[in-house]
């Protein structure tokens, strides 16, 4: 996503931006904990109040131009919360088609980053994914199908990849198939009716599927309307305490975008070559935050 943002017309090229660098490849997973020792000491009786050690998940990020800006704090987050093993492979101005298997001559994700290979190779417990949904005749996948031309069209197409993003993911999980998680967009000046429908698809397809919804879309929402877009919110307890996430604290709130790019909520200026957003970002950490909080306790 790249260049000047002209209100309802640039979107496209700012996809291309967007802040992160699929050349640079997916950052390496953290070295795996110590092996534990093989003893035979007896273990203490657990009473009602402690909780038992619960396993870190191993978690693949995958998703566009938002998730490509998001992926560094994310991996952070997870982390430091539930000492998560992480992998991020996200691509610009790539929507669900780009990680199907099948697609590599005329997709924007090479085939050793498809959603399916990923999984057969890494073996995550969580899939995440983050698409915000490529509107336009951006990536060849789509065919040129967009949503100004056809709205139907348009939707029609991004259920059918995500029911095969789905089947894919499935098949290459095997027995451990990893429990898909739908982050939910934030709100769209541009395009409002849009993004709750998509956000309804992932609803669906999440409870088709016993996988989950990440509602981190609410947490860049102001309380009184889900789907309004806003440039500010009031600054949380958190950002009140970290400087530089209230990025206006003489008035109690924070800026969550550029005023160039209604889109992105990397406070940095995009670049030609997308990367991680380098600067502090209250909206980046707040769905960052909404992402692990749902990973912390997926609901069954």
């Amino acid at each position: 996503m790249r260049g000047q943002w002209f209100v309802g017309v640039l979107v496209a090229g700012l996809l291309l931006g967007a802040c992160g660098d699929p050349s640079s490849g997916p950052e390496a997973p953290p070295p795996s904990a110590p092996a534990v020792s093989a003893t035979t000491h007896q273990r203490p009786p657990v009473s009602p109040r402690t909780r038992a050690p619960v396993k870190a998940p191993r978690v693949l990020y995958l998703g566009d131009s938002l998730a490509m800006e998001n992926q560094k704090v994310l991996g952070q987050e997870l982390r430091r919360e539930l000492r998560a093993g992480y992998r991020s492979a996200p691509y610009s101005g790539t929507t669900l088609c780009d990680y199907l298997e099948g697609t590599a001559q005329r997709s924007l994700v090479p085939a050793r980053d498809k959603a399916a290979a990923l999984v057969r190779s890494l073996r995550p417990d969580f899939v995440v994914l983050q698409f915000w949904g490529n509107a336009w005749d951006f990536t060849w996948c789509m065919d040129g199908i967009t949503y100004d031309a056809s709205r139907e069209k348009y939707f029609e197409r991004y259920e059918a990849d995500a029911r095969r993003l789905v089947e894919q993911i499935t098949a290459a999980g095997g027995s451990h198939r990893p429990r898909i998680v739908w982050v939910l967009q934030g709100p769209d000046p541009i395009t409002p009716d849009r993004v709750r429908r998509v956000n309804g698809l992932y609803e669906r397809l999440a409870a088709a599927s016993d996988d989950v919804v990440a509602d981190a879309g609410k947490t860049v929402s102001p309380a009184s309307d889900r789907y309004a877009w806003t440039q500010y919110l009031p600054c949380t307890a958190y950002e009140r305490a970290h400087p530089g996430f209230c990025t206006q604290p003489g008035r109690d709130r924070t800026a969550l975008h550029r005023d160039d790019d209604y889109l992105h909520f990397c406070l940095a200026p995009t670049t030609s070559t997308p990367k991680p957003c380098p600067v502090r970002s209250p909206g980046i950490l707040r769905i960052a935050r909404g992402v692990t909080k749902t990973i912390r306790q997926p609901a069954r």
